[in-house]
């Protein structure tokens, strides 16, 4: 099952959101489509904030393509009048696709040339209504990039595993931990972290603790934050609070006041 609100900050806010899986043909390249849609009254905005994945996003809007690379703090985007965005959360193999240096898109948004793309995805969205329209986008996205990216390699596939243990495992807190389960050593998934992700496997850890974090405050107002902070395996409520406000600029009392 995809959580459609893991990493939003505020899914109260949220316009029309959706998540929708990929089809086998993509699946080693894709974690995940996303499509909101929004129509905002004149004169105002919707403010929507996330704790982004440690990953890559490939999105297709009305005005063109970007490659958003992963981000080291909490991100926002103001929406405003009608529109709408598909986009491709990637897998390792589906970044090193697309990009040959994903360090350099850390908090970066590039915008790049991929007309056939942006048509295809386009024309789906203006041909049918509701969850008819979001499954023909994300089907010719997904048509899309079976038949342009390349086959993953053994170590692409290597690197998927890396990232599905950090992000999905809750039991696996360090790096020696998901080392050990794959076989290989610390450095190597250092190495490709680097090269397939752009942040840390320390990072990928982190973002995914903090993650959670969030949505059991949000979701559970009766949850003691001590509690919270053991289970995660932050060495302390302080260790909590300290993350944060390193990443989302605000302590959890005061999340779990505002949501």
């Amino acid at each position: 099952m995809i959580d459609s609100t893991r990493g939003v900050l505020y899914p109260a806010r949220l316009p029309s959101f959706h998540r929708l899986p990929p089809g086998p043909e993509v699946a080693e390249f894709v974690r995940w489509f996303w499509i909101p849609e929004w129509d905002i009254a004149p004169g105002r905005s919707s403010r929507q904030e996330v704790v982004g994945y440690p990953a890559a996003n490939l999105v297709v809007e009305p005005a063109g393509v970007s490659l958003v690379g992963p981000t080291t703090r909490r991100a926002h985007r103001d929406l405003t009048g009608r529109g709408w965005a598909v986009g491709a959360l990637l897998r390792p193999a589906g970044t090193a696709a697309l990009s040959d240096e994903p360090s350099a898109l850390v908090d970066a948004e590039r915008p790049v040339e991929l007309p056939a793309l942006h048509a295809r995805v386009a024309a789906a969205m203006s041909s049918a209504a509701g969850a008819e329209r979001r499954t023909a986008a994300a089907g010719a996205f997904a048509d899309w990039l079976a038949r342009e990216l390349p086959e993953p390699t053994p170590e692409a596939r290597l690197a998927n595993a890396m990232a599905d243990l950090l992000l999905e495992n809750a039991e696996v807190t360090q790096l020696a931990d998901a080392a050990r389960r794959l076989a290989v050593s610390p450095r190597t998934l250092q190495r490709l972290a680097h090269r397939y992700v752009g942040v840390s496997p320390a990072a990928m850890i982190r973002r995914r603790r903090l993650q959670e974090a969030a949505q059991r405050v949000r979701e559970d107002p009766g949850a003691d934050l001590a509690r919270i902070a053991a289970e995660l395996g932050y060495a302390d409520h302080a260790h909590l609070t300290r993350d944060f406000r390193k990443v989302l600029s605000f302590t959890p009392s005061s999340y779990r006041a505002d949501t």
